[in-house]
């Protein structure tokens, strides 16, 4: 299925949806770095572009006819991670994407972003943009541990299709889901040689200490080590701090699911930043893997193109993606 990622970072949604059979044409990004290890990874054109520019951004896009645009637009004005404040201009990019899609016109788009877009003004927006541009919309938030990322993270996903159903896609989703969250233990295997690692909390209100027999908390933009005066915390799973270790960038990108071959260029603050901001690649690859499903169950029912139908989640059957680890099959 031919391919456009928007925002496209160092290419964690491009890696997931290509290992999930999807040709990626083009990229763009305005990070000049994120740009430079796209480069060293992809063979496809990647475009260092304001993507506010919708009107040029438009004509760049359509020379690649794609059948569907992926991207997830800076989530910084969304995030718990910031002050929340959609007016700071970050969120205006929502409703570029939204624009670009609805000029482009493929027939599916996939957006993502922090699950704190659903409530604001932004996505309403770009909600509105795209019904009337024809689609019909699949919003859902999705826990990474249950879609081959060993790592809590929690992500919004906006998915259209034109002239679909509301909700077409839900089925699919939670058929597909595994059953399972995936354990660093687990993922990572003889990668790694501790039991115990730190991970700086937002605030000592909550735990710093974490076991690999549970999912990462959320990978982020930032790598603090454990502070000599780490308090402890009533959750933590070991008292003894003498045998804590800290995630390593390599290890925090593998986290992410890129695999070791992956080439990260920049400084270590650089690199952390671009990793936390990353689509996690197995994250993508789940959805995907969902879209493909569901086109496969459209050719299996005669479907005509573009006609309404609605499935039910018993009419879906499980769809058998991850083994019992929650790996992939």
């Amino acid at each position: 299925m031919r391919t456009v990622d928007l925002f496209c970072g160092c290419g964690g949604m491009s890696l997931g949806f290509q290992n999930a059979g999807y040709d990626v044409l083009a990229a763009f990004d305005n990070w000049d770095r994120a740009i430079e290890v796209y480069k060293h990874n992809f063979s496809h054109d990647v475009y260092k572009k304001d993507l506010s520019d919708e009107e040029c951004t438009v004509q760049l896009i359509k020379k690649y006819n794609p059948r569907i645009i992926i991207g997830g637009p800076p989530c910084q004005d969304f995030s718990s991670a910031g002050k929340r404040n959609e007016d700071n201009g970050r969120g205006d990019l929502t409703i570029n994407f939204a624009n670009i899609v609805a000029a482009c016109n493929p027939e599916f788009f996939v957006m993502e972003n922090v699950a704190r877009i659903r409530n604001t003004r932004k996505l309403a927006i770009a909600r509105s943009i795209l019904q009337n541009a024809g689609y019909g919309l699949t919003e859902c938030v999705l826990d990474a541990s249950l879609c081959g990322v060993p790592q809590s993270r929690k992500r919004f996903f906006l998915i259209g299709r034109v002239g679909e159903s509301h909700d077409f896609l839900l089925p699919f989703i939670k058929n597909g889901l595994s059953r399972k969250h995936l354990t660093l233990r687990d993922f990572l295997g003889d990668e790694i040689n501790f039991e115990y690692y730190y991970r700086h909390p937002r605030s000592y209100a909550r735990r710093g200490i974490f076991s690999i027999d549970e999912p990462s908390p959320t990978i982020r933009g930032v790598n603090r080590p454990m502070p000599k005066g780490y308090p402890g915390h009533p959750g933590d799973p070991v008292k003894d701090l003498s045998e804590i270790r800290e995630l390593s960038t390599e290890l925090r990108s593998r986290i992410q699911t890129f695999p070791v071959s992956f080439n990260f260029i920049g400084n270590k603050t650089e690199k952390e930043q671009m990793i936390g901001n990353a689509v996690p690649v197995n994250l993508a690859r789940f959805v995907g893997e969902i879209i493909k499903k569901y086109l496969a169950y459209m050719e299996r029912d005669n479907f005509v193109p573009f006609e309404k139908k609605i499935y039910h989640y018993d009419d879906v059957q499980p769809l058998m993606l991850f083994d019992e680890s929650g790996r992939y099959c």
